[in-house]
Order: C-alpha cells, then structure tokens, then sequence
C-alpha cells in the first residue's frame, strides 16, 4: 500500500514519519521547495522529541520520501492523506478551509479510480461532504472513498501519541474506505488500540468536541485559582482531590497563564463559529473563548503592577513556546503578555530552549539570551511562563543574586515553598497562598 500526505507541518510530518515507521511506503508533499530540501537532508522542520531519528531512519531505508510534486505522487497513491492548515478566518472565527479545497482539487485531477482520500486536518462538521462531492464533481464516474481521520496528537508527545494513541477515530462513506483505514492501523489494531468507526459527520464533531471541552477544563481550573487566590486555598490541592474522581480525570486540570498552541484557541472559536452558524449556540465553548483572552492579559497587568509598585525597568521572560517541548508559539501566552509589558515601557529580556528562532521576528525589542540565568541578570521581575524541564530545578539564590529586584512570577506552579526557602525572592504562583519573601 502507497500512502500520500499532503501537507508537511505539524499534523503531515507526523502522521508521515509514524506510517512510514509501520512499514508503508509514504511520499510525503509540500508546495514549498525550501520545506522539501530540509526534509531530504534529513533535517526535521519542526522540534517534536524523537521524530528526528524516526525521519532519518525510514528515509535512509526507502520508506519515507519527500516531493513537491503532488500530481505524481497522488496518481501513484492507495491512500490519499490531506493534512494542511486549518487556521481561523478572520471576523468570525470559522475554519479556512481554502487549504483543503486547494488539496482536493488537486487530488482530484490526479487520483487513480479506487483511491482513498483521508482529511486529517481538523475540520468542521460537513467539510468532508463538501469535498467528497467536489472531487466526484471534477472526476465524474470516478470510484473513490472519503474518510475522515481526525488526529489527536499532543505537541511535545505527538510521536508517543500515534504509536499508543487512546484510540482512532474513523468517519466512512462506504466499506472500501473502512477495509482501508483497518490495514493503515493494523499494527495499532493489533495491540488492541480501541478503532471507532463512524460517519464522516460524527468523526469530525468528535475531534472539535475533544479539544473544546480539554479547553474548557483547563479553563475551569483558571477560575478555580481565581477563587483559591481571594480565600487562601491552593488549587494544587484542589485539583488534585477533584482529578481522582473518575469522572473528572486530573489531566488538563493544572492552573496557568491560559492556553495557546495550534489546537486550543483555534477549534474553540471554529466549534463556536459552527454552533452560530447550525443555531445551536455552544454557549460554554464560547466563555471559554472569551475567558481564556481576558487570562492572558490578567497575567500580563499582574506583572505590571508589580512593575510600578517596585519601580521595576525590565522583566525576564523565562519560555515563549506555548507549551514545554515544542518550538511552536501559534498563541502563546508569550505572544499577549510580552507585548503588554513592553507597551507599559518595560524592557523584556526573554529565553527559550527551542522558540528563539520562530519568536524573534514576531516579537520586535525583545532582548534574547542563551540561558535562563542571563534572561535574569539585572531584570527587575522573572516571569516563568513555560515549564521547561530547563527551568525545573534553577538556582533561585544564584537568580536572586542575579536580579536588580527580587519578584519572580511562577504562572505555571513549578516551585515549592520550601524550593523559596533562603532564597530572599518574593515569590508569586498562581492560585496559591505562596506569595512573599523566601527568606
């Protein structure tokens, strides 16, 4: 079996490599020649833990290639796999689908009779309907199948994800397309790995339902560290004790800045937009939208204040990808809170292990250092803003030392208290009773 995957970000790249590693032969196809170039010399494109050696491993044995050309590798495919982009339009918030039309067009004048087409980009509900009638409209009396395959990879463990994945998630339009996916995931299929096979409209509320309400916990527990805040809990414990109901789970349920990230922010609007648009208002998923803005510039006007209390000059940024292994920063806190401190005159000194390279040209006046210590010598405030392992176990004397003030914003709860002991920081969490000097 041939696989095509069209489309080499995130989602593309991925599920490329991982197929390839289950021993199909895969081709995978980008439009941008300097993309390809990179993937051919074995250089991954994006940071994901381990697909470096995979990429390198399957293209060195015949399994894994990479083209721009789209037309020969679609003619030649079993499976079709469109996975492009699906960012938000502008004004309303519904999902661009010009991406997929592109891909389908294309697709279309060139696929075999009998091929499968698989959307592995996120979707809103109808979306493979749509294509699978304008592709049988531009190859008229052309056998094919439409699946929707929707994925549900964590960045930083998207590797881990598909090989062990909780289950898949399958939408068919007939049986061919079903035998089909069953001999894609076969070698999930026999670990056992939970396969739901459903209609192509179901399979893609499932993956926008998914992420909706993984937001809205997170959310929820944001609020809960508002609560904790005005009446001395701690939402550490709090969360804890709710997460060992079985029917609530402890994972999303960590207190922070807000979300961010290539899923989160863009399926909560898109899932909002399509509850608007069907008259079936998602009214939670639409809070949650709402909520998670005004958080990210809550965090931002925490630090200022500080700032002009103290008379602080200059803060310390400490993580700009929106998550910990990952360089990807699509709506990242950082991206709402870095500028806020700047427009209120405060110069940001800013470190990531892996973002530096994307962020810095979207992020103008930062100054960028190559540790966390550096980001912290002579800043009045540190802010720790991503829970990099880096920046798990500092020397907060030798940061206290460093540091013209003393203020350091923990917004993701790494520390202890008795991590602040002798340390002489003040000390500030969220939505817990540990705000002071650690003396």
């Amino acid at each position: 079996m041939k696989i095509a995957m069209i489309g080499t970000g995130y989602v593309g790249l991925v599920s490329g490599v991982c197929f390839a590693e289950f021993g199909f032969q895969v081709t995978c196809v980008d439009k941008n020649p300097a993309i390809i170039e990179r993937l051919q010399a074995g250089e991954v494109t994006i940071f994901e833990p381990g697909l470096d050696e995979l990429l390198v491993r399957n293209a060195r044995d015949g399994r894994l290639v990479f083209t721009t050309d789209l037309a020969t590798t679609v003619s030649e495919a079993d499976v079709i796999f469109i996975a492009v982009g699906t960012p938000s339009r502008r004004g309303d918030g519904e999902a661009d689908l010009q991406y997929i039309h592109a891909a389908a067009d294309e697709i279309a004048a060139a696929m075999k009779p009998d091929a499968v087409v698989v959307i592995k980009s996120t979707v809103v509900v109808g979306t493979n309907a749509d294509v699978r009638e304008r592709i049988a409209r531009a190859r008229p009396g052309v056998p094919f199948s439409m699946v929707s395959n929707p994925e549900f990879l964590r960045e930083g463990s998207a590797v881990e994800d598909f090989m062990r994945p909780d289950r898949v998630v399958v939408g068919v339009h007939d049986e061919r397309g079903t035998a089909a996916m069953k001999r894609v995931y076969r070698p999930l299929y026999l670990r056992e790995t939970p396969m739901i096979v459903t209609t192509l409209e179901n399979a893609e509320i499932i993956k926008y339902a998914a992420n909706a309400f993984l937001a809205m916990k997170v959310t929820f527990i944001n609020e809960v560290a508002d609560l904790c805040e005005k009446v001395g809990g701690n939402v550490q414990d709090v969360a804890r004790a709710i997460g060992m109901d079985n029917r609530i789970g402890s994972k999303f349920l960590h207190a922070g800045p807000g979300f961010g990230g290539s899923c989160f922010p863009k399926d909560t609007r898109a899932y909002a937009a399509t509850g608007r648009k069907m008259n079936a208002p998602q009214t939670l998923i639409e809070q949650v939208v709402t909520v998670n803005e005004l958080r990210k510039r809550s965090m931002a006007e925490r630090v200022i204040e500080a700032a002009q209390k103290t008379g602080a000059k200059s803060v310390a940024v400490l993580g700009i990808a929106f998550k910990p292994n990952t360089d990807d920063i699509r709506e990242s806190p950082a991206l709402d809170i870095i500028p806020a401190l700047q427009k209120a005159g405060l110069a940001v000194r800013a470190h990531d292990p892996e973002a530096r390279s994307v962020a810095e040209p979207v992020l103008p006046g930062v100054i960028w250092c190559k540790s966390a210590y550096e980001a912290t010598d002579g800043a009045g405030i540190a802010v720790l803003l991503t829970e990099w392992n880096a920046y798990r176990a500092l020397d907060l004397k030798r940061v206290a030392s460093l540091m013209s003030g003393n203020i350091l914003f923990d917004l993701r709860n790494v520390y202890s208290a008795q991590d602040l002991e002798g340390t002489g920081l003040d000390y500030r969490s969220v939505g817990r009773p540990l705000v002071g000097k650690g003396d």
